[in-house]
């Protein structure tokens, strides 16, 4: 089958900021003939490699960047004698170091450069970056930002709905970006994509995430128009890196108003070990605090995990991780329907394995290497009333990557291979005595990309690459170019345009009835400006997605194959605008995020296009924190407003034509740092929805009209108006010492 490669426009991000230096030529007369080579190693302040640094000496075009393992090396005829060698990098302090040419090669193994301020906190978006890559022009999350972030309670898609392009959808707790549904922003860990990365859950109940924020060292949030590298996602991409080698042995315990957590972790020179088990029982807090719903069970969890991470040789890393957890509730939902004026009953048993292997090192000519392997078993059992639904969802992804940093002074290369694999199973029984039905998809898809960031002048920088994917299941290929372009117009600010095609395979709940389906599209159009300033920046984006091929079917006739279609399409656009400021308000950081968003669709049961239920048009979060050093206690938080969804209300005429009040949302919460027996301690405590706002996130509406003809319906409303959650984190034996009077980082 022939595919015609579309024209590969121009991605955005931005290129090495030494480029945008002011330099002058070197005179003649100060050339040598015999030119001095430098080399050496720039390191973060953890010591863990910094690809893409700009070392050059200061008033040449001489110099070179790392490479993925912080590794540079180049060669100067500058004249003998003292020289500086200068190393940048977004996010990081410039630093200057004396060198001496004309003695002979010089090495630098260990430069070090230290986090700037304006990399430091809550969301550090890296604008201004001249470089062609995702987390130069994405948001960026670090554990601590994650949380004590107000409201997010820990959870990593609690705290990016506090960014732009995102609405805040409760009754499900997960992330819905720039109008796609949930199902079109994947989830990355070191480079896989994880296929359950959220806990199960059933309907008007929100879910969380699976994934402590204190496994990684940052997260990536990019909502539009991202690397070749990643598929399966219309919408965003959530990358969550993992940290390399634990810092410290140690041993850390929480006590919290919801359960505990204990976690030990050794380290050896080469070699990390960390376990951890964690227990959750709602039961308490829900005796206490009257819930909105009939809990039979409440919500029960426990799990552990096991974490190695081993330096392989000079520069390989191997990390593993696994975890395992099982969650049990058991609730009575109001229902509009008479026969269940007591509540609805549904119960929930999920049990979920996940493994995830990396290894990256080394290899020769400038090339490295980094491969994975992620397995994961989701088995999830859900009793609406007197029916069952049991999923078992089998997954594997492997995936092999090579880059080449050092292939020219002006482009890299990247390339990569992917392979999944699937097998899913699903037995309905609508009654005990009734006979099963068996349905099941599997899948076999293979994908492989190419791309490269290239410079092309000292204020011009582009990606371009592509992605192709292949389906068993479905018998189709895909080829997805992707493009951008990226102009520095001042010292402080750029401007980036990008293109793209992505494709998305139809979720399993679809493919489970029909195979006779075809990938979903969105192409996205992006032009962002960003400029940061002295700990201030300003970031605002101006989008348009268009969708096709999206899959339509009959809900009269769910289990007929021959009604699902790619029938479906749409689009959205809107703006985006970031402001962050840590500088006006000493000791303060707080930043405002605003999103508006256009959006109309037609997918799954939807008869015309019309506003999803999932969008809001206008979305706002302020979100601030402020150290008081005296009590050594931080305090925050977060003010959210979602302006009125769409939902239909069959007693009107038309589709989606009702509207929900507006959400609204202040949540605060206050850590204070302390020595509890010698040992380093946070006490935390949160309340979301402070004020006790009654949030209304839909309406179910009766099968059946009443004696008035009318359907009668009753509100999804959060369990309770507020939240409250209480923490007491421990580090025992912990040896680097922290100094309480400095707000943590």
């Amino acid at each position: 089958m022939k595919t015609s490669l579309l024209p590969l426009l121009l991605l955005l991000s931005a290129a090495p900021a030494a480029l945008a230096q002011t330099v002058a030529p070197t005179p003649a007369s100060q050339l040598l003939t015999s030119p001095t080579s430098l080399k050496g190693t720039v390191r973060d302040p953890n010591g863990q490699p910094l690809p893409g640094v700009n070392v050059f000496l200061k008033t040449t075009f001489d110099g070179a960047s790392t490479d993925s393992l912080g590794r540079f090396s180049f060669a100067t005829e500058h004249a003998a004698g003292p020289a500086v060698l200068v190393a940048t990098f977004i996010g990081y302090e410039p630093q200057e170091l004396p060198v001496t040419l004309g003695g002979g090669p010089i090495s630098l193994p260990n430069i070090r450069l230290k986090a700037s301020r304006a990399a430091l906190g809550d969301v550090v978006v890296t604008a201004g970056a001249f470089e062609a890559s995702d987390d130069k022009r994405s948001s960026v999350l670090k554990p601590l930002d994650i949380v004590t972030t107000a409201g997010a309670l820990g959870d990593i898609a609690g705290a990016l709905n506090a960014l732009p392009g995102t609405t805040r959808v409760g009754e499900t707790g997960q992330l819905f970006v720039r109008g796609g549904a949930a199902s079109e922003t994947k989830t990355y860990l070191d480079g896989l994509p994880v296929q359950t990365p959220y806990g199960g859950a059933v309907p008007n109940v929100a879910s969380r995430g699976r994934f402590s924020p204190f496994l990684f060292k940052g997260t990536v949030f990019s909502t539009g128009g991202y690397s070749a590298e990643f598929g399966q996602a219309l919408s965003a991409v959530v990358a969550l890196n993992s940290t390399d080698l634990a810092p410290e042995t140690q041993t850390a315990v929480s006590l919290m108003s919801v359960g505990g957590s204990l976690a030990r972790t050794r380290r050896w020179d080469r070699t990390s070990v960390a376990v951890s088990a964690d227990y959750t029982n709602l039961a308490p807090y829900y005796n206490l605090v009257p819930q909105s719903l009939g809990w039979e069970k409440a919500p029960l969890a426990l799990g552990g995990s096991l974490r190695l991470a081993h330096k392989a040789g000079q520069a390989g890393m191997l990390k593993v991780y696994g975890t395992y957890s099982r969650q049990r509730l058991a609730l009575s939902q109001p229902d509009a329907n008479p026969e269940f004026a007591a509540g609805h009953p549904v119960a929930l048993a999920n049990d979920n394995a996940y493994l995830n292997a990396t290894y990256r090192a080394p290899l020769v000519h400038g090339w490295s290497l980094n491969t994975g392997l992620a397995l994961t078993q989701d088995d999830n059992l859900v009793r609406p009333d007197v029916q069952s639904v049991h999923d078992l969802d089998r997954s594997a992804v492997a995936r092999l990557v090579l880059t080449n940093d050092s292939a020219s002074t002006w482009f890299n290369l990247k390339m990569g291979l992917e392979g999944y694999a699937q097998r899913y199973r699903q037995q309905y029984q609508p009654t005990a005595d009734a006979p099963i039905l068996a349905l099941g998809v599997n899948e076999q898809r293979a994908a492989g990309f190419f791309e490269s960031e290239l410079v092309l002048s000292r204020k011009l920088a582009a990606r371009a690459g592509l992605r192709t994917e292949y389906s068993a299941l479905l018998g189709r290929f895909n080829a997805a170019p992707r493009a951008g372009l990226a102009y520095k117009t001042g010292e402080y600010s750029q401007l980036s345009a990008a293109w793209g095609y992505f494709y998305q395979s139809p979720t399993t709940d679809l493919l489970r009835i029909s195979h006779a389906l075809q990938f979903e599209r969105a192409e996205h159009y992006m032009l962002t400006y960003q400029r940061m300033v002295k700990d201030r920046t300003l970031r605002a984006e101006i989008y348009q997605k268009n969708y096709t091929q999206l899959t339509t079917f009959d809900p009269n006739n769910l289990y007929n194959p021959a009604a699902y279609q790619n029938g479906g399409g749409g689009y959205a656009r809107g703006l985006d605008v970031l402001w962050r400021d840590r500088t006006t308000f000493k000791k303060a950081d707080y930043w405002v995020s605003y999103g508006f968003l256009d959006t109309r669709r037609q997918f799954r049961t939807d008869p015309v296009t019309a506003v999803p239920t999932f969008a809001a048009r206008h979305n706002l979060s302020v979100v601030g924190k402020y150290w008081v050093q005296k009590v050594h206690t931080q305090v925050g938080f977060t003010y959210s407003y979602g302006s009125p969804r769409a939902y239909n209300n069959p007693n009107l005429p038309g589709y989606n034509q009702s509207r929900l009040p507006a959400y609204q949302d202040l949540s605060l919460n206050v850590s204070y740092l302390t020595h509890w027996f010698g040992q380093f301690t946070i006490v935390y405590v949160s309340a979301s929805n402070a004020l006790g706002r009654n949030n209304v996130y839909g309406y179910t509406f009766a099968g059946q009209p009443d004696a008035s003809g009318q359907l009668r319906s009753v509100a999804v409303t959060p369990p309770a108006p507020r939240m409250l959650f209480v923490g007491v984190f421990i580090s025992i034996n912990k040896t680097s010492k922290v100094d309480l009077n400095e707000k943590p980082d």
